[in-house]
């Protein structure tokens, strides 16, 4: 091993020795059910700080009853400043083998080479599980002082793909597809892992570009530490092109681009799609059908509801735009389509309407435990404004969710034939209002704008 280590990352490298027992297993037993926590980014953008995580860390801990999990600490966790105007002016924070490391002024415990281990077991302490982001590829800084690859004879040039970069992250080249490549890859995950990292978010690689080579070197290094980690591959929209390949790497990949607090965002050309909206969702989710499955999760991206400050990663500071109506949908869809449920309010700041939306066991249940769950694509003329998914529970219920997509109210009454069910006389529980509904073969519809009705049908 490279003699310029430190005592803890040399320990980490030794990880794939000491956990290769567990590594199939491990692999076997990552994301049973579409991931469920909290990230930053919403909130936060890139001024997250130790005190902050720890504080909407212990507010989730308090969802955790619920399936809420995951505390993920988004981008810049190691920007020295992170409202630098420049590369330089934003000073990471990097160790001597060119792996980024917590900027130690905004997380005080991770001096001393003590990195996120330190928060990752007070995260571990209070029942939870531990992320980070990064967006691929190696330091700028790194490649100019052309630092050694831990745990390799290669250098940090060896590895870096200069023609590659991120288009809106200044802070990284790419990874060639080589040995030196694998190489620095495998050091950050064997340090991530000694950290005790449980989820990983890899931005810029799922879709302009999309990055298989960087994908597989990332997924191969995560095997060697034989630690179950979650990779979640952002942002999107990945191309349906590319399912069965990214699905055998990712337990999740995002369907979409940034999803922000709006029903539709204009924009002045047509093929741009940042920020999207939640209208947006509904059409991105549909190549995506009948892929949610086996520890593998199309990605609708975060729910930005509640509050959303102090620095919010688009925008400023604000409770958020959608209405409760709106919220409803969003997280209806997202638990019909079983996409991972990531949270990104500040959860220090969390009212009462928020936590009543986030803590609906009954709707929630879709997510984690439905199955053959699909859209009905052929509706009654005159409602073309309405989308319809059903779905399938574990004891044989059936879910049936309508939305209106329109800006104004919408009635009309139905067969549940019509609405994709079995025909005959049903009975039904709405899982937001809990209202119940005798046995009978029709249905009033009645959908404020935006709105939205989720059934569990008997």
């Amino acid at each position: 091993m490279n003699d310029s280590m430190s005592p803890w990352l040399r320990s980490a490298l030794l990880l794939p020795i000491l956990l290769a027992a567990a590594t199939s297993a491990g692999a076997q037993e990552i994301a049973l059910t579409p991931p469920m926590g909290w990230n930053s980014w919403d909130s936060y953008g890139l001024t997250i700080d130790e005190g902050d995580f720890k504080a909407n860390a212990v507010e989730l801990a308090k969802l955790h009853a619920y399936g809420w999990t995951y505390a993920v600490i988004d981008e810049g966790w190691y920007m020295g400043n992170p409202f630098g105007d420049t590369l330089q002016h934003r000073n990471y924070a990097m160790d001597g083998n060119g792996l980024l490391i917590p900027a130690p002024k905004r997380f005080p415990s991770s001096a001393d080479g003590q990195g996120f281990k330190p928060i990752a077991d007070w995260v571990h302490a209070q029942g939870l599980k531990f992320g980070i982001h990064i967006v691929r590829g190696i330091p700028k800084q790194a490649v100019e002082a052309n630092l050694p690859i831990a745990g390799s004879n290669f250098h940090a040039q060896d590895a870096a793909d200069k023609a590659d970069t991120c288009s809106w992250d200044d802070g990284d080249y790419g990874i060639r597809d080589n040995a030196a490549g694998q190489a620095y890859y495998d050091a950050m995950l064997a340090l991530y892992a000694h950290w005790g990292v449980d989820f990983l978010k890899v931005d810029c690689i799922a879709n302009n570009p999309y990055r298989i080579s960087e994908i597989r070197q990332i997924a191969a290094a995560i095997k060697k530490t034989g630690r179950p980690i979650v990779l979640s591959l952002s942002p999107g929209p990945t191309q349906p092109s590319h399912a069965a390949e990214i699905r055998r790497y990712g337990e999740m990949w995002r369907i979409s681009n940034d999803i922000w607090d709006g029903w539709i965002f204009k924009h002045d050309h047509p093929s741009d799609d940042f920020p999207s909206g939640l209208r947006n969702i509904f059409d991105r989710l549909l190549p995506w059908v009948g892929q949610a499955h086996d520890g593998r999760w199309p990605d609708a991206d975060m729910l930005p509801f509640g509050m959303l400050a102090p620095h919010p990663g688009l925008g400023g500071p604000r409770h958020t735009r959608l209405t409760l109506d709106e919220e409803r949908t969003q997280l209806t869809l997202l638990a019909m389509a079983r996409s991972p449920l990531i949270l990104g309010a500040n959860l220090t700041e969390m009212d009462d309407v928020t936590r009543a939306l986030i803590t609906n066991r009954g709707v929630i249940a879709v997510d984690q435990y439905s199955h053959d769950n699909h859209p009905v694509e052929h509706l009654p003329v005159g409602i073309e404004q309405v989308r319809v998914w059903v779905a399938s529970g574990k004891a044989g219920e059936r879910y049936l969710a309508v939305f209106n997509l329109d800006d104004k109210p919408t009635t009309w009454i139905a067969s549940w034939e019509e609405l994709g069910m079995t025909p005959g006389a049903h009975a039904a529980h709405e899982l937001w209002s809990g209202d119940s509904l005798d046995a009978s073969d029709r249905l009033t519809i009645s959908l404020p704008p935006h709105g939205c009705f989720l059934y569990r049908v008997n």
